[in-house]
């Protein structure tokens, strides 16, 4: 696009909850603009925009998206996005790169906490927004409905420009408030004929338009006084005032209509023409300068340094990594070489990509608003800043979403596991709302992520994109052990069968330390009774056996083990002896030395509305949690907990049904505790079973 035409930019998302039709409507704006030639649906997987596996599987928008097309005088970039859970960092993501959004609103009254979520959103980053009620030819869909909700459970001002004419499956068309017509709809190619209002139609249209007048006259002073005196507007007055008091959020225009049947849409495309802003239009970006951290801006202007920031970035096992950026400032051309400032790296552009669905085009430039993606960028991450060498800034990412539910994951076969860790880093690459890591303790692969269905589409992604195949299982607790009590015991090793003998002999005093105090080794050796050079090898007995634990085979912690005696033989000692002098008399005092169980606890905090806290502290209090106060926050409250983490490892959907939707949780280590007796006894008989049967089988298969 010419630096010239810039102001014809829109840069948009749609957005909205699960289910509110935002992919049937991204296809019907594509569809009415000629970018596409077919209609395509996302419920038989002919969408543009739907077209991952696990998305044609599931009928859901898992990843955002992003088209083209051209609408009378506006050039628009479009990114439709996720609307449920597990994928919202996704859509955040997307709406960080854009300049207003389309909000698709369920007809049905049916507003959830995602959708709440998402306008909470579109607020914080002070987005221009339009609202379209879409599925309109849907049973028990509404129109009034879906204007309350955004008024009442949103906050917003709407606004109606266009009115369903028609209900259900009788719809027909709309009114167009602001040509005062109605656009009647004979089939889905999406050009209506106009007629006149009349009757019925033309006492709701005079109506409407008047709430429409009063609502833009009330955001401009100068305009209200007119409007009070004379009773009207020009329609270049409402135009002019309706932009502006859109770009400055304070009024949400609503359009209905169906992308189903096309109709609609035109009027939304000529709204988002005329009311969202062109990137100029857009508070200037804030970063920082890399030599000082001084505060920097960058206007959205093609002709100010090139800037940008990498917002995506998808993995293709074939053609490799594309980074997806939204260029924040300047332009981006072929074959440039720039900075990754965030990462302090060069890094060089061979071809610039438009987004066309599945496919890409290649460009030679890109100016500021655009989104666009580079094929092969070395360094380059989600979150990083790329810019001009001589004019260096840096833009700062929103924070990764917290995981809320974790899973271990046993790759099936040993090729799998060889693939697994290289693939899930690339995984991870693409999705930063995913995390991975292995446990020291328990060895295990742990993933952990927004949801379980995001869990799943991870694994299925594993197997389509790199061919590896795992199974999914609740992670193991790492579990420790330590002592209450003091204990002194010998070790005595003595073995004779011909030649020379081994020998060692050593007594070890246990005292229990303070909880995290780690372990500690002591030399109490006076007068030579265990050689010196035989001391390491005591100490290195004593840490083997310690992390082999003794009820449970678990690691044991929090022990100070004092050497203070013992004898030698001036030839069977030696350095093994030794060691396995000191694992005997170990496991000696710790008969006598009160071993426990110890097991992690969480810090826990749930955001939940107030009608829901009954609930939701009830259910923390039959998971051994102890609550240690609430915040308010928002509409609700923030509870803040102590529970094991053996009672939270499942507890996202727990809290999803407590409060329909509405709670959120997010969940980091606090400290080790001891299990209490019942519980340590059940999990020490569970685990002794499970490792005898582990032995047995190992056996079998010898």
């Amino acid at each position: 696009m010419a630096v010239e035409d810039s102001a014809r930019l829109r840069t948009i998302a749609i957005v909205g909850q699960g289910g509110a039709g935002k992919s049937q409507l991204a296809e019907a704006m594509l569809f009415t603009a000629g970018a596409i030639k077919t209609l395509g649906r996302p419920d038989d997987g002919s969408s543009s925009l739907d077209f991952e596996p696990e998305e044609l599987a599931r009928h859901i928008t898992i990843s955002s998206a992003f088209h083209h097309l051209s609408w009378k005088k506006t050039e628009v970039i479009l990114g439709n996005t996720p609307g449920y859970a597990a994928f919202l960092p996704e859509a955040f993501a997307t709406m960080r790169a854009v300049d207003g959004v389309v909000f698709a609103v369920s007809a049905g009254g049916d507003l959830k906490v995602e959708g709440q979520k998402i306008f909470d959103e579109i607020r914080r980053l002070e987005l221009p927004r339009i609202a379209f009620v879409s599925r309109l030819d849907r049973e028990r869909m509404n129109f009034g409905a879906a204007l309350a909700d955004l008024e009442k459970a949103l906050g917003a001002q709407p606004v109606a420009l266009t009115l369903p004419i028609g209900e259900e499956a009788a719809l027909s068309g709309v009114i167009d408030l602001l040509a005062m017509k109605a656009l009647v709809y004979s089939d889905a190619n999406g050009k209506p004929r106009e007629e006149e209002l009349t009757g019925e139609l033309k006492s709701r249209a005079e109506e409407a338009r008047t709430r429409l007048l009063e609502a833009v006259a009330e955001t401009d002073d100068a305009l209200l006084e007119k409007y009070l005196e004379q009773g009207n507007l020009t329609e270049d007055e409402l135009r002019a005032a309706l932009h502006n008091a859109v770009i400055s959020g304070r009024i949400t225009p609503v359009l209905a209509g169906s992308g189903a049947k096309n109709i609609g849409v035109g009027p939304l495309l000529d709204a988002i023409g005329a009311l969202l802003p062109a990137p100029s239009e857009r508070p200037a970006e804030h970063g920082s300068a890399a030599a000082n951290g001084a505060a920097v801006e960058r206007p959205h202007d093609p002709a100010a340094p090139f800037s940008a920031i990498v917002f995506k970035t998808v993995i293709d096992p074939f053609a490799g990594k594309l980074s997806i950026m939204r260029v924040v400032s300047g332009r981006a051309v072929t074959d440039a070489h720039v900075l990754n400032s965030t990462r302090g790296a060069k890094e060089h552009f061979g071809h610039l990509l438009r987004l066309e669905g599945r496919k890409q085009a290649s460009i030679n430039a890109a100016d500021a608003g655009e989104i666009v993606a580079v094929a092969k960028l070395k360094e380059t991450t989600t979150g990083d800043t790329l810019c001009d060498e001589k004019a260096v800034v840096t833009f700062s990412m929103p924070e990764k979403p917290a995981p809320v539910i974790s899973f271990a994951i046993r790759p099936k076969t040993r090729a799998d596991e060889e693939k697994s860790s290289v693939a899930l880093q690339r995984l991870v690459e693409e999705d930063p709302a995913l995390e991975t890591h292995r446990d020291p303790q328990t060895h295990e692969i742990i993933l952990s992520g927004t949801g379980q269905m995001h869990i799943e589409v991870t694994v299925e992604k594993l197997k389509r994109k790199f061919n590896v195949e795992v199974e999914l299982q609740a992670p193991k607790v790492p579990y420790l052990e330590t002592i209450k009590g003091r204990a002194e015991a010998q070790g005595k090793y003595k073995r004779q069968s011909g030649g020379r003998g081994q020998y060692g002999d050593c007594w070890l005093r246990l005292e229990p330390m303070p909880r995290a105090g780690g372990f500690e080794f002591a030399d109490e050796i006076v007068g030579g009774s265990i050689p010196r050079q035989f001391i390491p090898s005591v100490e290195k007995g004593v840490r083997n056996t310690l992390t082999e634990g003794f009820l449970a085979g678990y690691p044991m912690v929090d022990i100070k083990v004092t050497v203070y005696d013992g004898s030698f033989h001036e030839v069977d000692s030696s350095d093994m002896a030794f060691q396995i002098a000191a694992s005997m008399g170990l496991k000696n005092a710790l008969e006598k030395a009160k071993p426990i169980l110890l097991e992690p606890i969480m810090a826990v905090d749930v955001s939940a509305p107030d009608e829901c806290m009954g609930d939701v502290i009830g259910d923390l209090n039959s998971r051994r949690g102890r609550v240690l106060g609430m915040d308010s926050k928002g509409g609700g409250q923030v509870i803040k907990a102590l529970v094991p983490m053996a009672e939270i490892l499942k507890y996202a959907p727990d809290l999803r049904s407590l409060t329909s939707g509405r709670g959120a949780f997010e969940v980091r280590f606090h400290h080790y505790d001891e299990v209490p007796a019942p519980i340590a006894e059940k999990i020490i008989k569970e685990t002794r079973e499970a490792q005898a049967n582990a032995k047995s089988h190992a056996h079998a298969h010898a």
